[in-house]
Order: C-alpha cells, then sequence, then structure tokens
C-alpha cells in the first residue's frame, strides 16, 4: 500500500510538471553598476507588478552586474534594487506586450552610503538576525560581544535556542535538533556533539541559519528543526586569506588562533584552514535527591551531592579542499577535514547519605580522572553538473567518516559508614575505546520549468558501523581483579532515502509540496547479556508550504512538515559510565526513534515583523530519565512520553535611529507531556517564555558596539523543569590597518547569572539541583584580512551523511 501511495505521488508530480511546463513571453534584462560606473555584483533586484507592488521574481546581479528575467507573461512592471552599502533604487514603469517582447533597463546607478528608505535603512554593516523564507539568519560578524565565544556559546545567545548543562540543544523548548556545518555532518552526537562545538570559535563562523520546518530535500532527522552553521569563505582570483588570534578570560584561561588560506584561478580553487586552540573550565554541581520506600510516598534516605569538575586540554582542526572545474558548467571538488583532541579533567565528588530523621549515615568521597583521545577524518567527494541555462543541475556526494575516541578513566571512593563504624575504600578503571566508520552517497537533481515551477528530486543510502568496548577493573581490598560489567557492543545500522518536492508560484501564491521515504535496517550485539536486537522500518515524511503574498507589506505563510529524531549511538550502547559510586549513566539499546507533526502559520509585516504560530506532536519521546536502585541513581533514555506543544514567536528588526537598530525575538510556548513511568502516570504542563533583544550601534570611524542579553522563564527540558535564567553580554569592536583588521573586546555573563537550577519529580523521582560554570568571561580577539577584498561566497557542499555523523559518540573536548 506505501509502495503505491509513492507511485501514485510521483505521478501527480509528474502530471503537475507537464501541466506547468508551458512557457510564457517576455524578457527584462540590465545591468547594475555603482556611482563610479563600475560593475556591482551581487546586488538583488526584485521583479513587481505595477498594479499592486507584488513581488514576481528576485534575482541576483552577476559578476558583471547584470541580471534577466526571462519568460514573463505580458504585463506593466518595475524593479527594485538594493545592495550592501548602497540606496536603494527603484526603476519607471516596464510594460511588455506582443510588439514589445524584450526590454533592455538602462543601466542603473547605485549611490554610496547608508539611508533610511521606506522604514527601512540599507547599511553596509548586516543585521545581527534575519527572517528569511523558512528561516531565521543570525549574522555572527554583526555582534562585538560574539568575539572569543565557542560555537556552543554562540547558540546559546541565538534567537529560540536554549542549551542545558550537559550541552543538549533544544529549539523552541524541544530537543533534537539536527547541526549541520556548512550543510555537512558534524559527526557528533548529543554532549559529544556539544564537545565539537565548545572547540569551533565562533570568529570563524558566518552565519547561523535557524530552520524550525525545512524541506524534504534535508534529512528527516531532528523533530524540532535544523541548525546549519555556515563557515567564513573567501574565493576570488588570486590569493587571500585571514589570520586571527584570540584570548579569554573566565576563572581559568583559553586562548586561539587560526589562520585561513584561498587560491584561485580560472580552473580551480584551493583552500584551506588550520585552528588550534587550548581550553580550561570547571562545573560545580549541586544534587539533592530523595529517596523513597516501596510506596514512593515515604522518605527512606536522602542524599546530599556536591561535584566539582575542572578541565583542560588542546585541539586542532585542519580542514583542505579543492574544487576543479572540467569545464564552465561542470564541476567536482574534494574536502577532507581532520579534528584532534586531547583532553583531560579532574574530579572530585562528596556525598553524603542521610536517614530519613537527615542524621548522617554514611560519606562518599570521591576523586576521579578522565583522558580522552580522539581523532575524527571525514572526507567528501562532490560533483556538479549543470544542464541548461534555465539550472537544470545534477549533484552528487560521497563521503567518508572515521572516528577513532579512546577514554581513559579512574575512580577512587573512600566511604565512611557512621552507623557501623566502618571504613572502606574502591578504586575502578575504565577503558572504552569506540570506532566508528560512515559511508554515505547522495544524488540530488533539480528541474526549473519556465513559469517558476521547479522540481527536485534525490536519492541517498549510508552505512554505519560501530565497534565499541569497556573494559572495567576493581579493585575492592588488596587485588585488582575484572569487573562483571565490562563489554563489547557492536552496531550496524543501513538508511535508504528517496525524495521528491515540487515548488513554485500562481499569480499571488507560492506552493510547495514534498515527500521523504526513508527505511531503516539496524541491527545491535552485545558480547555479554541479552540486549540485541534488530530493527527494520519504513517512514514517509511529507512536507507542505502555502504562501500568499498580499501586497508589498504584508505576506502569509502556511507550513506543515514531519521529522524523526533516531536515538544516538551513544544512547543505544548498554555500557555503564560512572560518575561515582553511587551515580552512573548506562545506554538503553531498545530504544525507538521519535517522531514528530510540526504545522506552523506565520506573517511578515513591513518586510520587519516576522509572526509565527506554531503546533507540534512528538510521539515516543526519548527522554532523559533518572531511575532508582536501591540508594544509587542512574540516567538513562526511554521511550516514555507524549510531548505536545505550542506556541507563538515575534521577531523585529527595526532602526531606533541612523546609528541605532535593534534586534528582538520574543518566544511564547507551552510544552505538555504525558506518559507513564513504573506504572505511575507523568503529567508536565508548563508555559515558558523567552527573549532575545539585541542594540548595535554604529558610531562611526570604524567603531561598533553593542549590549544584548537574553531571557527564559521557567520551563521544562525533556522531563527538568529549570528555574528562570538570564545573561547580560556587551562589546565593542574597531576596524583598523585601512579597515583590513578588527579588534574586538567583549565581556559576556558580565552579572554572572547564569546559573542553574531545577528539579525532577515524578513517580518514586525527587531530584533538585543546582549547576555553576565558567561562564562570565573578557574576551579579546583580532583579526586580520589579507589579499583581494572583494569576496565572493564559497561553493556550498551538502553532504549526504548529516543524520548519521549528528548521531555519532565524538570526542571534542570541553571548553
Amino acid at each position: 500500500m506505501k509502495k503505491l501511495q509513492l507511485l501514485v505521488l510521483l505521478a501527480v508530480i509528474l502530471c503537475i510538471s507537464n501541466v506547468y511546463g508551458q512557457a510564457p513571453a517576455g524578457k527584462i534584462q540590465g545591468i547594475i553598476k555603482d556611482a563610479e560606473a563600475n560593475s556591482l555584483p551581487a546586488a538583488s533586484v526584485t521583479l513587481k507588478k505595477a498594479k499592486d507592488s507584488s513581488v514576481v521574481k528576485i534575482e541576483v546581479a552577476d559578476k558583471n552586474g547584470a541580471y534577466a528575467f526571462e519568460n514573463l507573461p505580458f504585463d506593466t512592471y518595475f524593479l527594485s534594487v538594493s545592495a550592501v552599502g548602497f540606496q536603494g533604487s527603484n526603476t519607471g514603469l516596464i510594460t511588455l506586450t506582443g510588439s514589445a517582447l524584450n526590454h533592455t533597463v538602462p543601466a542603473i546607478s547605485m549611490n554610496p552610503e547608508a539611508k533610511a528608505v521606506g522604514g527601512v535603512t540599507v547599511t553596509s554593516r548586516k543585521p545581527l538576525v534575519e527572517a528569511k523564507p523558512g528561516m531565521m539568519v543570525v549574522n555572527v560578524d554583526a555582534s562585538p560581544t560574539n568575539a572569543g565565544l565557542n560555537a556552543l556559546e554562540l547558540l546559546e545567545k541565538s534567537p529560540g535556542i536554549t542549551v542545558d548543562n550537559d550541552g543538549n540543544i533544544s529549539l523552541k523548548g524541544k530537543q533534537g535538533v539536527l547541526v549541520l556545518i556548512d550543510g555537512k555532518p558534524t559527526y557528533m552526537s548529543s554532549a559529544d556533539l556539544a564537545a565539537f562545538l565548545k572547540n569551533m570559535q565562533a570568529n570563524n563562523i558566518q552565519s547561523v541559519e535557524i530552520m524550525t520546518n525545512p524541506p524534504a530535500k534535508y534529512d528527516a532527522a531532528g523533530n524540532s528543526g535544523i541548525i546549519n552553521i555556515k563557515t567564513k569563505k573567501n574565493i576570488v582570483k588570486g590569493m587571500n586569506g585571514s589570520v586571527g588570534l584570540g584570548y579569554t578570560q573566565g576563572v581559568y584561561p583559553r586562548g586561539f588562533a587560526n589562520l585561513n588560506l584561498n587560491y584561485r584561478n580560472d580552473k580551480f580553487n584551493l583552500f584551506g584552514s588550520y585552528n588550534p586552540y587550548r581550553f580550561a573550565g570547571f562545573n560545580e554541581l549541586n544534587i539533592q535527591r530523595t529517596i523513597f520506600k516501596t510506596d514512593k510516598v515515604t522518605p527512606e534516605a536522602f542524599a546530599d551531592q556536591i561535584s566539582h569538575n575542572k578541565y583542560w586540554g588542546f585541539g586542532q582542526n585542519f580542514k583542505v579542499g579543492l574544487d576543479y572545474s572540467i569545464k564552465k558548467d561542470e564541476i567536482i571538488g574534494v574536502l577532507v577535514n581532520v579534528n584532534l583532541n586531547d583532553n583531560d579533567e579532574k574530579s572530585r565528588s562528596d556525598l553524603n547519605m542521610l536517614n530519613s530523621g537527615k542524621q548522617l549515615d554514611s560519606r562518599f568521597k570521591s576523586a576521579g580522572t578522565e583522558g580522552r583521545k580522539f581523532l575524527g577524518v571525514t572526507t567528501n567527494l562532490n560533483y556538479k553538473k549543470t544542464l541548461n541555462k534555465e539550472g537544470r543541475e545534477f549533484s552528487a556526494d560521497a563521503d567518508y567518516a572515521f572516528y577513532d575516541s579512546r577514554n581513559n578513566n579512574t575512580l577512587y571512593t573512600n566511604v565512611v559508614d557512621f552507623v557501623r563504624d566502618t571504613v572502606s575504600n574502591t578504586w575502578l578503571e575504565t577503558k572504552m575505546p569506540s570506532k566508528i566508520n560512515i559511508y554515505s552517497f547522495k544524488a540530488d537533481y533539480v528541474h526549473p520549468f519556465t513559469n517558476k515551477w521547479k522540481l527536485e528530486t534525490g536519492l541517498k543510502s549510508s552505512w554505519v558501523n560501530t565497534d565499541n568496548v569497556a573494559d572495567y577493573i576493581r579493585k575492592d581490598a588488596h587485588e585488582w581483579m575484572p569487573d562483571d560489567r565490562s563489554n563489547a557492543f557492536d552496531y550496524k545500522e543501513n538508511i535508504n532515502a528517496a525524495y521528491g518536492s515540487l515548488s513554485g508560484e500562481v499569480n499571488k501564491w507560492s506552493i510547495s509540496a514534498g515527500l521523504r521515504l526513508e527505511h531503516t535496517n539496524a541491527k545491535g550485539k552485545q558480547a555479554v547479556g541479552d540486549s540485541s536486537f534488530k530493527r527494520n522500518y519504513v517512514n514517509l515524511f511529507p512536507n507542505v508550504g502555502v504562501g500568499y503574498n498580499f501586497n508589498e507589506n504584508n505576506q502569509l505563510n502556511l507550513a506543515y512538515g514531519r521529522r524523526i529524531e533516531r536515538p544516538s549511538y551513544d544512547n543505544l550502547n548498554p555500557f555503564v559510565f560512572f560518575l561515582d559510586s553511587l551515580t552512573y549513566n548506562q545506554g538503553n539499546p531498545y530504544l525507538k526513534p521519535q517522531i514528530t507533526d510540526n504545522i506552523e502559520l506565520s506573517h511578515t509585516f513591513l518586510k520587519f515583523i516576522t509572526t509565527t504560530v506554531n503546533y507540534s506532536v512528538t510521539n515516543d519521546v526519548i527522554a532523559e530519565m533518572l531511575k532508582q536502585e536501591g540508594r544509587k541513581t542512574f540516567q538513562t533514555r526511554e521511550n516514555v512520553a507524549k510531548l505536545s506543544q505550542i506556541g507563538i514567536a515575534v521577531m523585529v528588526n527595526t532602526p531606533i535611529k541612523k546609528w541605532w537598530t535593534i534586534s528582538t525575538y520574543l518566544n511564547a510556548y507551552n510544552n505538555h507531556f504525558e506518559g507513564f513511568y513504573n506504572g505511575d502516570p507523568i503529567d508536565i504542563q508548563m508555559t515558558t517564555f523567552m527573549g532575545n533583544m539585541s542594540n548595535s550601534f554604529n558610531l562611526g570611524n570604524g567603531w561598533n558596539a553593542e549590549l544584548s542579553g537574553w531571557y527564559r522563564s521557567k520551563g521544562t527540558e525533556g522531563l527538568l523543569v529549570l528555574n528562570d535564567l538570564w545573561a547580560m553580554n556587551a562589546g565593542v569592536s574597531k576596524q583598523v590597518l585601512k579597515k583590513k583588521g578588527t579588534i574586538r573586546l567583549s565581556v559576556r555573563d558580565m552579572f554572572y547569572t547564569q546559573k542553574v537550577s531545577g528539579h525532577v519529580l515524578y513517580s518514586d523521582i525527587d531530584v533538585n539541583l543546582s549547576n555553576v560554570r565558567d561562564t562570565r568571561q573578557v574576551s579579546i580577539g583580532f583579526t586580520y584580512r589579507f589579499g583581494k577584498t572583494n569576496i565572493a561566497q564559497a561553493r556550498q557542499r551538502k553532504s549526504g551523511a548529516s543524520d548519521e555523523q549528528n548521531r555519532v559518540g565524538g570526542g571534542g573536548g570541553q571548553n
């Protein structure tokens, strides 16, 4: 039946393509120049209807400043032209008739400097946050306070994104985010993905794209959406590049450097980068637990625990790539990324066990060390062929990734039992090597029709092999001996996918419809214990969008999409990882994927106020659970709940003065978790408000400043209820050395308010926690750009292994 549905859908797509594949008639073309009559590339040219100013089509001028609109129906139009650093410009009326099919517009000259036009300020500086169709874009360099931040800290201050104490990323209050780097895989998952992002410096990032309802061409993974981190690339003919240095001081110091080089001629483009960094920090966690008797009501004992971790390390990132133009319309490229990390951590923990009368029973003093060495190598081979001037193209990506992580841990625990007046000591050593290989291939085809309709189709296959070992030895008294928790776990997975989508315009309507089919075949096996499994399932992921352009000042869009969040490879791994003698983590090989249906309605007013209302339902939520085994507590993940969310978000970018612009993002949502745990109902419902505000100041003479902050009221992160949280940041930047250099000084969390606290309360679990990290930091950074400065955007690849790589347990260090 599912195959029949797919065949019917493809038939409908082909029928629509035939209906809309007939060409209308006219053409409008011209050229854009600056005030000195030089060609002005990358100007945005918008074709509008004269009768109501509705947008017909948008083009971008090529490197010669040329643009063209083809296959236009007979009507009267005008052009609106904009370019960064220039005043906007409109042409006179242009009428296409049967006797005047083609019209060449006289050269349009653009005047420099910013000027307010119709309530919108055109300036050489991009706004911090932009609203674009289907996404929000955060422009990193627009904020001086981003100097010295890492990528995870950058996400933490971005609209709609929250990061919890373990580095789990949420978007609009929902976990399960697919993170891409330049549209390519990151090779990390959950906390290890966070560790990788902590080692990625914000000064190497151009922008962050936040998509809550991505189209069908993207992997269906990421139930709350996709975050695409776009790195900086400088590509023009000849040699160019940049070099940077930075220093950050919190409680502990951090530092980084970066070098980016590019060389390009008519046939090939060679580019690369090197980014070494050192980091250090701390994490202090305070936990109070109530341990109940079997009735789950009467307290049997209480546990008060304080843990302090200090971490430090050194890492290096290498990247080298080559694009070669076989012909003018055919290009092949290769890209290699290498990530090396050597991280160390020391921890100490004091845990007091109290009886039901809150009198001291016993005391556990633990000290631990962790050493982590990580090597990640990712390779991408890319081919792209443009089939005709109308934009038909074929592209293919082949990816291979190798991941090798080696963790060595020691844990010493001293136990004093005041009831029995005894003392015991325990040593535990763990070695956890892990190797993962990922192979992926995908092919995409784009077919534009002659009347503003476009068909996109593609195929993808990926294969994942993981090999994990946990080797424990224990010393209770006088000698070391093997521990019965030692194990080995192998996991293999194959995902095959196909998609098709059709998009286009009819009068004032814009329409898109797509369907993605994914078949998953997986099996896992561990050497000890009965946790082997096999899974084989097929999912369909529809995606539909409808937009209506009332006029130039009002646009309305409605979108529906379905997405999936598969368990990360770490969460499927049944190994036990000890935090101390009474607290540990354990994977769950029986986890099922969670699936989300999401619908959004958005309205844009005057092109600077966007309001979005959303409703989503997630079934089989993969929730982070705490469980009690006597006086021991362990953390795992289970499919225990259904999550319903309704929310509203407003984003505004508005100039207050010529030199002062405010970007504001406000979001209110209600999360409702419903499920069962150990036969007991779980019903957690809470409404949360969050907001980001950034004030950008253009002070003249190359000086810019920012004052920004964010606030989140009490709300849920999974089954954890967090108290309200806020922080403020400030920064200033100055262009130097003939605008080729930039110095940035900033302070983050200036009032040291980013201190997390909350509680978990369901069934027999009653836990309160608080956490303090090294979040108040002062940073200074310097960047110098050399070579040609008329920079064109690099070719963007979108490799085929994005879902798989985000689920890999990685080895990036903490920062």
